[in-house]
């Protein structure tokens, strides 16, 4: 397990790599996707919605707004120059290549026939790749796709994701495997009708820098209609992955796993009554390794919890439609669907920021 000691030199290493390319854009914090304006302009003229993608400080205060041409779900932001790719949410066709100096598109991505963007992507640690999460319109078979960063983002290949409906992609720390939640839900391209829910396979992928897949995690049979969605990765390699249940409602499960490539995972415990004040849905996921916790959030129950690395729930705040968690310089920062930016790590949330946006799914530490 990761201790501080460990976790304070991988943030010492970090900060003595080179910022100039972040700082020309303000130094931002946090990237977050949002709908613009007050939710009395949006609820009275949906078709007049706005969206955008946000660059925010430590505080949760607008560093830049960014339009974007449709919905966000997640951003990647390059590990050296001040770039973001903004994705569409799922399933999408089109991702955006941001500079953040100055709000020019660079680049529209669009994914080859028959395959869609599936909301999440990440970069290889020297920038020189893009990787996005996507499926194939008919089945839902997983795809990688591998875009030239270098070079344009030219499409250069397409590597399999191990499962069906693969989510988010994470890069593991010190090196360019990749982790993929594969949520193992089989969807209707046009409507996004469940169309296996009986049958889902969920599982992680441990995918090596040559898109080999090495290793493939599964949950236990009768977890079989939880869906992996997201991930937060440790800098010692543990895999912290948010589920979210599609199953009998009545029926109460873990949200949360801990994984290691090759064991079996741990799920998370928590009292009855916690989980289901989260409804079966953990929409993000964030890990503090310093502190050793992980959490995740419920918009749909408006509740975060928080856990240790052995999966013990430490405590859970409430808080409608809470949805984005990212780690800030000072722990766990969450956003909600009416504007909040919030900290979470004591005993209440405590409200840093508030703008006249709804925050979308998620809140992604640069």
């Amino acid at each position: 397990m990761t201790n501080r000691r460990t976790f304070m030199a991988t943030l010492a290493a970090a900060a003595a790599l080179p910022r100039i390319g972040w700082a020309s854009a303000g130094s931002p914090v946090f990237l977050a996707a949002a709908m613009t304006g007050t939710a009395v302009d949006q609820a009275a003229d949906p078709a007049a919605r706005d969206y955008a993608l946000f660059g925010l400080d430590e505080q949760g205060a607008e560093i830049f707004r960014i339009a974007l041409p449709a919905r966000g779900h997640a951003a990647a932001a390059h590990p050296s120059r001040p770039e973001a790719v903004g994705f569409a949410r799922r399933p999408g066709t089109f991702a955006v290549v941001i500079d953040c100096r100055d709000g020019a598109v660079k680049h529209r991505l669009t994914p080859p026939d028959g395959l869609q963007f599936n909301g999440h992507g990440c970069f290889s640690a020297d920038g020189a790749l893009l990787y996005t999460s996507e499926v194939v319109a008919e089945g839902s078979a997983g795809r990688i796709g591998l875009w030239d960063a270098a070079n344009g983002y030219r499409r250069i290949g397409t590597w399999e994701s191990g499962g069906i409906g693969p989510h988010e992609i994470r890069r593991l720390p010190g090196s360019d495997d990749l982790v993929v939640a594969n949520g193992g839900i089989r969807t209707d391209p046009n409507d996004r009708t469940k169309l296996n829910l009986d049958t889902m396979q969920p599982a992680l992928s441990w995918i090596n820098a040559r898109g080999k897949i090495e290793a493939r995690t599964e949950l236990p049979a009768e977890l079989n209609q939880a869906s992996i969605r997201h991930l937060a990765i440790a800098p010692d390699g543990l895999v912290a992955f948010a589920m979210q249940w599609e199953g009998d409602p009545a029926r109460i499960v873990p949200l949360l796993g801990l994984a290691r490539r090759g064991r079996a995972p741990v799920l998370a415990e928590a009292p009855d009554t916690d989980l289901v004040a989260m409804k079966g849905y953990a929409g993000s996921i964030a890990l503090d390794p310093a502190r050793g916790e992980v959490g995740i959030t419920s918009p749909h129950g408006g509740a975060l919890m928080v856990h240790d690395l052995e999966g013990r729930l430490r405590r859970m705040y409430r808080r409608p439609d809470v949805s984005g968690i990212a780690l800030g310089p000072d722990g766990f920062v969450a956003t909600d669907g009416n504007g909040a930016v919030m900290k979470a790590t004591g005993a209440r949330l405590e409200l840093l920021n508030r703008s006249e946006v709804a925050w979308d799914n998620h809140l992604i530490a640069v």
